[in-house]
Formats: structure tokens, C-alpha cells, sequence
């Protein structure tokens, strides 16, 4: 069985994870979603709130499954028996991060490729990042992002702190 993983923080999922993840499912028979717990990103939304909102936009495809991960991607990979990394490009500016990455893993694994994907036009500009900040300041983000995930950030920007 052709196995990929498609690692990355995921924080929140975007149209344009799922793009990539579409076509994925495409090309290999199952695509493992890997969260990265990427604690130092201090990410906006927990583990365990990442996992449920990719989950809930990955439920109806039966090529994918969802986890999530700490530590080196390429030690993960092998633990799955996956042989692939997929990862999305929406610019340029992506490549040179991507590509350092992917020699790095290829020194720790030679046996395992790392399939680089651009995103669909309309996609590029987009970011995890970006929709977050977006999102933040009141603006509709409903463009970017599946429909759980504009809750999601809706409840998480109007949260009293505690």
C-alpha cells in the first residue's frame, strides 16, 4: 500500500491544506494528516482542538486518517511505514524552507522522498498565519477556511481571558 504523510502544524487547516491533502488522496492509496504539537510555534489552538477540526473536514474520505506528532518528522515517517512527505508550496518564498527541509530529511532518511505540491491559483496568498490575524480583527475569513474552522476562530478571538 502506498502510504504519504502530510505533516504540518495545521493551526488552523486552510482551503489550501485541503487542496493539497485532494490531490494527495490522488496520488497515493492513504494519506496520514500528521499534526505537529509544535509547541514552540505556540500555536492558537491546541492539539487536541486542531485534531477535531481536521478531523471533521477529513471524515468522509476513507484514504485519509489523522494524528498527530512531536518530535523529528522523519522518525514519525518511519514509524508509519510511509516511504513519502507531501508538502504544499503557495510561493516561491516556500520553496528555499522546503527545500532545506526536505535534503535534511534525506540525510536522516534516505529511503523516504519528499514530494513538493503547489496549491491551487487563488490559494497562494494564503496562510494559517494570515487568516488568523484576519480572523482576529473581526474579518471574514469564510473564504479561506472550511466553515467548523470560522467557528472555531470566531469562538477563540471572543473568549474572555480568564
Amino acid at each position: 500500500m502506498s502510504v504519504c504523510i502530510y505533516p504540518g502544524t495545521f493551526d488552523p487547516i486552510t482551503n489550501g491544506h485541503l487542496d493539497v491533502l485532494e490531490r494527495a488522496c490522488r496520488m497515493f492509496e492513504h494519506v496520514i494528516v500528521a499534526i505537529a504539537d509544535s509547541k514552540e510555534k505556540r500555536p492558537c489552538f491546541s492539539i487536541e482542538e486542531r485534531l477535531a477540526l481536521v478531523e471533521k473536514n477529513t471524515a468522509i474520505n476513507e484514504k485519509v486518517s489523522v494524528t498527530h506528532f512531536d518530535g523529528l518528522l522523519i522518525d514519525f515517517v518511519k514509524s508509519q511505514n510511509a516511504n513519502v512527505i507531501i508538502r504544499g508550496l503557495r510561493a516561491v518564498s516556500d520553496f528555499e524552507f522546503e527545500f532545506q527541509m526536505a535534503l535534511m530529511n534525506r540525510q536522516l532518511g534516505p529511503e523516504i522522498e519528499t514530494i513538493l505540491v503547489m496549491t491551487k491559483e487563488g490559494y497562494n496568498y494564503t496562510s494559517s498565519s494570515l487568516v488568523k490575524q484576519v480572523a482576529q480583527f473581526g474579518g471574514d475569513v469564510s473564504k479561506f477556511v472550511p466553515k467548523n474552522v470560522v467557528e472555531a476562530l470566531k469562538t477563540k478571538f471572543t473568549e474572555k481571558p480568564s
